[in-house]
């Protein structure tokens, strides 16, 4: 007896040690990723990069302003489209989960969470540019949008479906509609979850650069008119990394650490949104 529970121990010892050493074997790349644009990125990082605007082909110096800001705005508009469309996507697909619509809600879902970035960019080009002849901030907040609906419908569904039946029923029992009790007390209790699943949503598309090619292009200018074509930080650091100067370079380097960092930073505010909605809820 006492050596079959030995046994078990060393065994269960030699899984958990295998078990961190594959954590480890997956967190080596991140760690090399982090540290080469850390090191190669912190070198071009001032205060110009942020408030300059770029400067004349091959002339060194200058900024990544004009893309920072067309960042932020692009995704704003996908926020505005997706986030809405997204969950009451997910609020009908948890509530009718049987039925035969909220099957191919969900199907369509899943087809288009892993249908390829640059597909969703060719799509709204088709639609957004193409009929009005010019690229467009609309255009690329449209396919940044696409791409984050499934992500936040499926999220909002599976959190939603997580949600004790028992918080339903009473609130059905109290008088309250079938929707009432869903925007009253079912979805409050999912929403930790669901602010989650947006804002890492926002950090996928933050970095997104085949769809805003077809779509909201490029503007080595200070834009903010939605209906002409605008710079992002994804398009310009690629556009920056292929020239022959050596300067862009630098600046595609602390563009893509700015990248990183605002990534970075909606995985941080996802967890301070979800354990702040988390205590709110609890009083």
């Amino acid at each position: 007896m006492t050596s079959s529970r030995s046994r078990r121990k060393t065994w269960s010892s030699i899984f958990v040690a295998l078990c961190a050493c594959a954590v480890l074997l997956a967190l080596i790349p991140l760690a090399l990723i982090l540290f080469f644009v850390v090191s190669q990125g912190i070198q071009a990082l001032n205060l110009e990069f942020f408030t300059n605007m770029p400067k004349p082909v091959g002339e060194p110096g200058g900024g990544m302003a004009n893309a920072i800001t067309g960042t932020l705005i692009l995704v704003s508009l996908g926020s505005l489209m997706a986030v809405p469309i997204g969950v009451l996507s997910g609020v009908y697909t948890s509530e009718y989960a049987g039925t035969r619509f909220a099957a191919l809600v969900r199907f369509a879902a899943d087809t288009l969470n892993g249908v390829p970035s640059i597909v969703i960019g060719v799509f709204v080009y088709g639609i957004a540019v193409l009929p009005f002849k010019q690229f467009s901030a609309i255009a690329g907040g449209i396919a940044l949008g696409v791409m984050m609906i499934p992500i936040i419908a499926r999220t909002t569904e599976e959190l939603l479906l997580l949600v004790p039946e028992t918080m339903r029923e009473g609130a059905l029992a109290l008088g309250a509609t079938r929707a009432r009790a869903v925007f009253t007390v079912v979805l409050p209790s999912a929403l930790p979850g669901i602010v989650t699943g947006i804002v890492l949503a926002l950090a996928r598309i933050a970095g997104e650069t085949a769809p805003l090619l077809f779509t909201s292009f490029n503007n080595r200018f200070f834009t903010t008119k939605l209906t002409q074509p605008i710079a992002s930080l994804t398009v310009q650091v690629f556009s920056y990394a292929i020239s022959p100067y050596q300067d862009w370079h630098r600046q595609a380097w602390a563009g893509a650490l700015v990248l990183v960092t605002i990534v970075l930073l909606c995985s941080l505010l996802a967890r301070v949104a979800t354990r702040r909605l988390e205590g709110m809820h609890g009083r």
